[in-house]
């Protein structure tokens, strides 16, 4: 597949390649043997004469954009049986090689090559593309004629000797720290290092190679905006065409550099926020009128996103800001509000397994008391008794259908400076109780927050009982809604960004930088890798970084505080409200 099929149109490029298709030169294969050594080169195996792609034409077998080429080698039966084959690329751009299969080859029949891999102009390797037959050996199975290339392609892998800033053309797999979420040289964007010490030596990133920031020596400078796409990974690790253009592309770059401004010009009262509950429901009714800014011509001309598109969209002449209508208020408006689907949503949501069994009643804490105090829970059985379908809490507990949705230790460390900020959180426990139709009910919430003269001193809580009307009806709204904020955050940097792919990115650079693509274990776990480290880099880039989308959009809860009419919002250091 060529890269205008994948990409942008290369017109420069097709123009320089059609004259190198004319003179026959624009890519060449070298069988290298498997079986036989060459002793003029060290034994490593026999190297073929070079053959050129002869155009077939596109075939309807084949997917949209690709084309199959015959090749002719010159092969003599006494240099053995093919294992591996050099690809020199003499185009002016990269193409994408997906396979390459010799029939009926003597005496061994049909041969294949999975390459699925990015072939760029060859003088922008220090080295032979080379590409093995899919064949799997274990390191000391492996044929003596193959082992210096294998050695080779994992050596140029690592690249361990490389220090100049990474290009899209390499294939580099290095290990990192996150050290390249803030901005030094902005004050007010400055971020620890994640990983690299001592204590926590994790989590680790595949490496850049940028520079480091003016003020910090210990950070990596960050790229603009605009080049957000361009920050590097392993070209073969970057996403598909379709994924790209579509998700990526259009999508993330909508979001963050085209809507949050609109939104920011609708709700422009108080930014990033709704001024009343009745301006989210129009959003799924007949949409928010969008004041006229130029940005919104712009954005609606120069992003061909087809959800973008629909969301954005101008009906009678009114531009109008209209989002689907979720499922569960299709039919009940106020549906979502019920305890029984603030606990169903729990179960059937992103990470029902952080819901435990409650062991011990009133929950305990695991943190250091030495240095946080007492933060046990304050949850009493009178909180509850009333909605344990007249089960005493001892036998509720002893008969496990007490249930705990516990995200007061994960957040409590971090609550006093999230509520520095313009943000405002509690730490959450939710006791939950399992009925006898095998469904969860909210019995209480409890939140907490860190004691005015220090968290060296406990935690101050406040417990909310399960309530249906009047002001503590209110009020227990306004708990679950922070209950659900807490769960996203949660969802987002422990269970999702940190359980899944900042654990998982060292295995992709370790694979490639220990295991071969013969070995079996790399053919068994690189089909998992799909997509992992570009979509980490986007992460760190506009996503978990300095002033990124979950800095500006986490734990803003005063939606809430806006719907239930209350006019204050949440104040840190007065636990006695939700307020």
């Amino acid at each position: 597949m060529q890269k205008n099929v994948l990409d942008f149109n290369d017109l420069a490029g097709n123009v320089i390649d059609g004259l190198f298709d004319i003179l026959g030169q624009n890519v060449t294969f070298q069988l290298v043997s498997a079986t036989v050594g060459d002793p003029n080169n060290g034994n490593r195996g026999f190297v073929g004469s070079p053959a050129s792609l002869q155009y077939l034409g596109k075939l309807p077998t084949l997917a949209a954009g690709e084309s199959r080429f015959s090749v002719t080698f010159k092969w003599e039966e006494n240099k053995g049986i093919p294992g591996a084959v050099i690809v020199k690329n003499k185009h002016a751009t990269q193409f994408f090689l997906k396979t390459l299969t010799l029939d009926n080859f003597p005496g061994k029949g049909r041969i294949h090559f999975a390459c699925n891999s990015w072939v760029y102009p060859a003088f922008m390797y220090r080295y032979d593309r080379i590409f093995f037959a899919n064949t799997t050996y274990l390191p000391g199975a492996t044929t003596a004629p193959l082992k210096p290339s294998r050695v080779d392609e994992l050596r140029h892998l690592r690249a361990d000797d490389v220090t100049s800033e990474l290009q899209e053309w390499d294939r580099v797999y290095g290990y990192a720290t996150h050290n390249d979420l803030g901005t030094p040289d902005d004050a007010n964007l400055v971020r620890p290092v994640l990983g690299g010490s001592a204590e926590y030596p994790y989590p680790r990133r595949g490496k850049t190679n940028r520079p480091m920031t003016r003020k910090d020596p210990n950070t990596k400078s960050r790229l603009g905006t605009l080049s957000t796409l361009n920050i590097y990974v392993p070209r073969d690790e970057r996403f598909g065409h379709v994924k790209m253009s579509d998700f990526l592309t259009y999508g993330i770059k909508a979001a963050v550099n085209g809507l949050l401004p609109v939104l920011d010009a609708i709700v422009n009262v108080t930014p990033f926020e709704f001024d009343v509950f009745e301006d989210i429901m129009r959003l799924y009714e007949e949409g928010i009128p969008v004041p006229y800014v130029p940005l919104f011509d712009e954005l609606r001309q120069s992003i061909p996103f087809k959800m973008v598109k629909e969301e954005l969209r101008v009906q009678g002449g009114q531009r109008l800001l209209k989002l689907p209508k979720p499922q569960i208020i299709k039919f009940d408006k106020s549906a979502w509000r019920t305890d029984e689907e603030f606990a169903r949503e729990m179960v059937a949501g992103v990470h029902p397994v952080l819901i435990k069994l409650l062991m011990v009643f009133p929950p305990v804490s695991e943190l250091d008391p030495d240095k946080y105090g007492n933060q046990n829970s304050t949850i009493t059985a009178a909180h509850i008794e009333a909605n344990l379908d007249g089960l005493p809490v001892d036998e509720a507990l002893s008969g496990n259908r007490l249930f705990i949705l516990d995200h007061h230790d994960v957040f409590m460390p971090y609550i006093a400076r999230i509520n520095s900020t313009a943000h405002k959180a509690y730490a959450t426990r939710t006791l939950l109780f399992l009925k006898a139709d095998s469904t969860l009910k909210p019995l209480a919430i409890e939140l907490s927050l860190p004691h005015p003269d220090g968290e060296q001193y406990g935690a101050v809580s406040k417990v909310y009982s399960a309530a249906e009307n009047g002001v503590d009806g209110s009020l227990w709204q306004l708990a679950k809604a922070y209950v659900g904020v807490m769960d996203v955050g949660v969802h987002q940097l422990v269970s999702h960004w940190l359980g899944t792919h900042a654990i998982l990115e060292p295995f992709i650079v370790a694979t490639n930088r220990h295991l071969s693509v013969v070995h079996p274990i790399n053919k068994l776990l690189t089909p998992h890798y799909r997509d992992t480290m570009n979509i980490d880099a986007l992460a760190r880039q506009s996503l978990i970084s300095a002033d990124g989308i979950l800095e500006k959009t986490y734990v803003q809860v005063r939606l809430g505080v806006l719907l239930l009419g209350l006019q204050e919002p949440l104040e840190p250091r007065r636990p006695s409200s939700p307020r």
